[in-house]
C-alpha cells in the first residue's frame, strides 16, 4: 500500500496473542523511534521496554494497586468540556457494545480496566517517561514523535501496538516497580505484539471527525475543509 493507505490503517488493537517478538525486530523499532525529531534535538524519551515475567509481575502490582488504592496519575486526566470528553465517551460506548458490556454493569466496565492492567495479554510493552525539563510540554510533544514512529515502524513490520494512558493513571506503582526516578513522570505506555485478530475489539474503529472541525486554514486556496 502507499504512505497514506499505510497510515490511515494503523489501529490500536486491545487484543494481542502471547507470542514473542524476535529481539533484532524490537531492536530495529527502537531505532526507527529513535529517528524521531525533538526540540533542539534533546531527545527527551525516557523507554523501559519490559516483557515476560517481569510483565506479569507489573500487571498483577497494577491490579493490586487499582483495586487497593484506586489510580494515582502524573497528570490530569481532565478532558475538559466540550467535543473532547464527547469524543472519548462516544469510543467508550463503541468498545462496551462490541463487548456486550451495558452502561450500568459497573462490574464489567471494572473488568475490562484490569484488562487495560494486564496490557491486554500483549507480550511487551515500552514505558514513556518526560525527564525533568521545565514545565515539561516541550518534551511531551517530543514524546509524541518517538511514539508515533515506534507505532508506525511496528505496523511496518507487521505487528501492532496501542498507546495505554491507563498504565500512567498507576505512575508510582510503575516508577517503584522499575527502579525509576520520581521526578521522571510516565506519559504513555506502548504495548505491542500480534494481535488477536479473532477478538471482538481488534479492529475498533473509532473514526475521525472532519478536517473543518480541527483545521483553520490561512492563506491557501482551494483546501475545500
Amino acid at each position: 500500500m502507499n504512505f497514506s493507505e499505510f497510515i490511515r490503517n494503523r489501529h490500536s488493537p486491545r487484543a494481542f496473542l502471547p507470542d514473542e517478538i524476535p529481539a533484532e525486530d524490537i531492536k530495529e523499532i527502537l531505532l526507527d523511534a529513535q529517528s524521531a525529531p525533538s526540540n533542539s534535538n534533546t531527545q527527551p524519551w525516557n523507554v523501559h521496554v519490559i516483557g515476560g515475567q517481569k510483565l506479569k509481575d507489573l500487571s498483577a502490582a497494577l491490579i493490586e494497586e487499582f483495586d487497593t488504592n484506586g489510580l494515582n496519575p502524573d497528570f490530569t486526566v481532565d478532558y475538559g468540556e466540550g467535543v473532547h470528553p464527547q469524543r472519548s465517551m462516544e469510543l467508550a460506548a463503541k468498545m462496551y457494545g462490541m463487548l456486550g458490556i451495558a452502561r450500568e454493569d459497573k462490574e464489567a466496565r471494572t473488568e475490562f480496566v484490569r484488562e487495560n492492567l494486564r496490557f491486554f495479554g500483549a507480550p511487551y510493552s515500552a514505558l514513556m517517561f518526560i525527564p525533568p525539563m521545565g514545565d515539561r510540554i516541550r518534551a511531551a510533544f517530543d514524546q509524541g514523535t518517538y511514539a508515533e514512529n515506534f507505532l508506525l515502524s511496528l505496523t511496518a513490520h507487521g505487528y501492532h501496538g496501542v498507546p495505554q494512558g491507563m498504565i500512567s493513571l498507576l505512575a508510582p506503582t510503575v516508577r517503584e516497580f522499575l527502579g525509576v526516578d520520581e521526578e521522571y513522570k510516565l506519559v504513555t505506555a506502548l504495548t505491542f505484539g500480534r494481535a488477536d485478530e479473532s477478538s471482538p475489539v481488534y479492529k475498533t474503529n473509532p473514526g475521525r471527525v472532519a478536517l473543518s472541525e480541527t483545521v483553520t486554514v490561512h492563506g491557501i486556496e482551494g483546501l475545500g475543509l
